[in-house]
């Protein structure tokens, strides 16, 4: 199985202090063998890092408390944490990859599958976290040891969808950093909501959003970016690497590696086959498929950027229920929960 399942209750310092411990074993050899880590650290006491922490606080005070408690678990300065929780706000290239994909089925089913590609040092060292808070839905998440859950794949117990791809914008504005906005997405309870917080908060990083509830018909891609933010209604299909490819979004600055841009070309190609009749199966064999040199799934210890696929997830979201199945590399379905039911 390449993760662990947990269960976590309580208030949100006790949230982020839980997550924190669960991470706590593994963080300082984790860190130590990051490029991304190493290439952070120049930014240790800048400046601009502590204005990204004081946006976050200010628009997000619940989150930041989240990161403090987060940052008591693992036993580190909450400085250190913010930055590496700002990591795609500060450097232009992460090692943090993703595929998703949308359908709409003939029966009204909604369907989201997503690769969570990342460092391959976490493969079989992440967590998929199921949250019990006292002040907000609650969700389930793929929780990378040390980061704000929620920037992977999730759901919330209102029945929210979210996954998440990494894109890789050159510019930096003072903001939210992208890691607290995609948190905060997984307490809100309709697409709605979630779409007026991702378009009304200052942005720091760029992420796309792919967004789905069991209380809406649609099926919403975002780009959100520090320039802008384009929201897109979702026909019947949709896939989406880790550029920005919306007409609103498509011609600012950013960094397109060649696996970005061959995963977006057999993606492009694989759904525009999908018909109405679609399903699971079909997705997720989209989602594992390993044509071509730079594949949509990703093991080869060469990637050029340096991420493998750690998790697969298939989301099934029907008018009064939310379904997640996670895949190892095997297509084999390691587990498969109801979002909407409560933990016992």
């Amino acid at each position: 199985m390449p993760y662990k399942y947990v269960r976590i209750a309580g208030n949100r310092r006790q949230v982020g202090q839980a997550l924190g411990k669960l991470a706590r074993p593994i963080m300082s050899v984790y860190l130590s063998q990051s490029a991304t880590w190493e290439a952070l650290r120049p930014w240790r006491g800048h400046p601009y890092v502590t204005e990204l922490g004081q946006q976050a606080q200010a628009a997000l005070p619940e989150i930041w408390e989240e990161l403090e408690g987060l940052a008591d678990g693992l036993r580190m300065p909450v400085e250190d944490v913010l930055l590496w929780n700002c990591r795609g706000d500060l450097l232009h290239s992460t090692m943090d990859g993703c595929t998703s994909v949308a359908l709409k089925a003939a029966d009204g089913t909604r369907w989201i599958g997503h690769n969570e590609d990342g460092d391959p040092y976490l493969y079989g060292r992440c967590h998929l976290v199921d949250v019990a808070l006292d002040d907000a839905p609650g969700y389930l998440s793929f929780y990378y040891p040390g980061s704000l859950p929620g920037h992977t794949f999730g759901a919330n117990r209102a029945g929210l969808v979210q996954t998440i791809n990494n894109l890789r914008t050159r510019q930096r504005h003072a903001g939210v950093p992208r890691m607290f906005l995609a948190r905060a997405v997984l307490d809100c309870t309709t697409l709605d909501q979630a779409t007026t917080l991702l378009r009304d908060l200052p942005h720091s990083g760029g992420f796309h959003h792919t967004l789905g509830s069991v209380s809406d018909p649609r099926l919403i891609s975002a780009e959100v970016t520090p320039g802008a933010v384009s929201i897109l209604d979702i026909g019947t299909r949709y896939g989406h690497a880790n550029h920005m490819v919306h007409r609103e979004t498509r011609g600012q600055q950013q960094v397109i590696t060649e696996s970005s841009r061959e995963r977006q070309n057999r993606i492009d190609g694989i759904v525009d086959g999908w018909s109405p009749e679609t399903g699971s199966a079909d997705m997720l064999a989209a989602l594992h498929d390993t044509l071509g040199a730079l594949p949509i799934l990703r093991t080869e210890p060469g990637d050029p950027d340096g991420e493998n696929t750690l998790a697969t997830a298939v989301f099934e979201i029907r008018d009064e229920d939310v379904t997640l199945r996670v895949y190892d590399r095997r297509n084999k379905a390691d587990i498969a929960l109801d979002v909407m039911s409560d933990p016992d």
